[in-house]
């Protein structure tokens, strides 16, 4: 049921007092309010797709102003007033402008944008591209209007390297060039935060290392009185930073993938274990100073195979998870953030077998144990979704909302 009002954003009615033509030019951006309580499920998921693309025209206009104040004035300028029309931080300040600006060049980009085909964070992965290198902006467009965020990221990663003459390794220094870190103490509540941006190939060692040094904490918690997911990471990076021959990880520290051209005899399309792609000659920099897994998967042989023998996955198991899963079957979150989770659990006879087993986040595992969604396969591609559940389970469920691992 509709209300008087609506949620309006853009030109708005040009007989209201005051409104000046230049104030009511424009399209308008417009979502009418509802009583959501009084909406069916198919209804709300109509409304999220509606807010969806109203959002993502939303983006467009301001995209555009930012634009042509920039042309009017300059980048320094246009800055300075989205920060403080907008009160953004200055730093998202040049980003929207910078993006702004390389907006203006990509057609069928902008267009989907402002028609709401193309969400906004889409559009920004592609303009940010558009200034790193050469792209096929028609084509990124398009799988823009049918992927997820977590897979198009990872689909103009591996575009902009077939794009470049140099298999991304320019990409890669310039993204080395950007890291940056920085400690302070919070104003707020006196807590000290770290802020560090990485390339991605120092990234996934880092966070590999984190994700290792996590599992041995919580193989070391007390299972009636764990913390949380959060808190557990910033105990493992403390103890990284604090105690780091205590905390040194056992088994990879990272996982590399590459395809073996039996023609040429050389390897192609390196990729970290997630898909994010990197140049090939970064495997033997790689190899000269840390532990690299060489591995050719057989799904037949033991190692992939440990039936009840142990509960958990093997560390060949979980390279061969995050080679297959690419992350979280729910979330797209990296492998390296992921738990192994048996398909039919293990209380219920499951084994502990490639086949029955899939990553999962641990949100994603609450939401198995606690939230009745299940693991499905995708048919014709020798992977997992998750499924939520067709009805949502009782409100006072007695399934305990930490569920041990599966």
């Amino acid at each position: 049921m509709e209300t008087d009002g609506s949620d309006r954003v853009g030109g708005g009615d040009s007989s209201a007092a005051g409104a000046s033509p230049e104030a009511s030019a424009g399209v308008e951006v417009r979502v009418d309010a509802v009583a959501v309580s009084a909406l069916s499920d198919a209804a709300l998921h109509r409304r999220l797709a509606e807010i969806g693309r109203a959002t993502s025209a939303l983006a467009a206009l301001r995209s555009e102003t930012l634009r042509e104040l920039t042309r009017r004035t300059d980048a320094a300028t246009a800055e300075q007033t989205a920060k403080d029309t907008l009160r953004i931080p200055g730093r998202a300040a040049r980003s929207d402008v910078k993006l702004s600006v390389a907006l203006g060049d990509l057609d069928a980009t902008r267009s989907g944008l402002e028609e709401g085909t193309i969400p906004d964070g889409h559009a920004q992965l592609i303009a940010r591209a558009s200034t790193e290198g050469p792209i096929d902006e028609a084509w990124l467009a398009d799988r823009a209007q049918r992927e997820g965020y977590d897979q198009f990221r990872r689909t103009v990663a591996r575009h902009q390297a077939e794009a470049s003459a140099d298999d991304g390794a320019s990409l890669l220094e310039r993204q080395r060039q950007a890291r940056s870190g920085k400690v302070f103490t919070s104003r707020h509540d006196g807590m000290v935060v770290l802020n560090a941006q990485f390339d991605p190939v120092t990234g996934a060692r880092l966070a590999t290392a984190i994700a290792a040094a996590e599992r041995r904490l919580y193989s070391n918690e007390d299972p009636k009185s764990r913390p949380s997911h959060t808190q557990r990471t910033a105990d493992a990076i403390a103890m990284l930073m604090l105690e780091p021959e205590a905390a040194r990880p056992v088994g990879t520290s990272l996982l590399v993938v590459a395809d073996y051209d039996a023609v040429n005899h050389r390897l192609t399309n390196a990729r970290l274990s997630d898909g994010t792609p990197i140049p090939i000659g970064e495997i033997g920099r790689i190899a000269a100073d840390a532990q690299v897994l060489p591995a050719i998967f057989n799904h037949a042989t033991g190692d992939l195979r440990m039936g009840r023998s142990r509960r958990t996955a093997t560390e060949l198991q979980r390279a061969a998870l995050a080679l297959r899963d690419q992350g979280c079957i729910g979330c797209d979150v990296s492998p390296d953030y992921c738990r192994a989770h048996h398909i039919i659990e293990w209380q219920h006879g499951g084994r502990t077998d490639y086949d029955n087993l899939v990553l999962v986040c641990n949100d994603c595992h609450h939401k198995i144990h606690d939230h009745g969604h299940t693991v499905e396969p995708v048919p014709g591609t020798g992977r997992y979704e998750l499924r939520s559940p067709a009805t949502p389970p009782a409100t006072g469920d007695s399934r305990s909302p930490r569920a041990p691992p599966a």
